[in-house]
């Protein structure tokens, strides 16, 4: 199982025009994270211009098919995004964790 990060580039009125498709975007996420894809997601802020989500699966099927279907995206709150593989190394959830280095 590999990790593949959903990176959202927010359109500039974004605040203004987001309560309009809050409450189906996030029962979207839910939906994705209850059936284990979608582990974290959330915007970046100071600025307010990039949202990122966290996938796990054996491909991007699963974070791509979110955002072509996402009202975030659909409705012009996302101006462009993309699904990169995140080699993770570290941490208890890494999908590729290293052996301890002995020191």
């Amino acid at each position: 199982m590999a990790h593949w990060l959903l990176t959202y580039t927010l359109a500039p009125y974004y605040m203004n025009r987001r309560e309009e498709v809050r409450v189906p975007h996030l029962a979207k996420a839910q939906a994705a994270a209850d059936a284990g894809d979608l582990i974290l997601a959330g915007a970046l802020v100071d600025p307010l211009d990039t949202a990122l989500l966290l996938f796990q699966g054996d491909g991007p099927e699963a974070a791509e098919e979110f955002a072509r279907t996402d009202p975030y995206v659909t409705e012009g709150l996302v101006t462009h995004w993309t699904v990169r593989q995140w080699y993770t190394v570290a941490g208890k959830d890494a999908a590729m964790p290293m052996p301890p280095v002995d020191g």
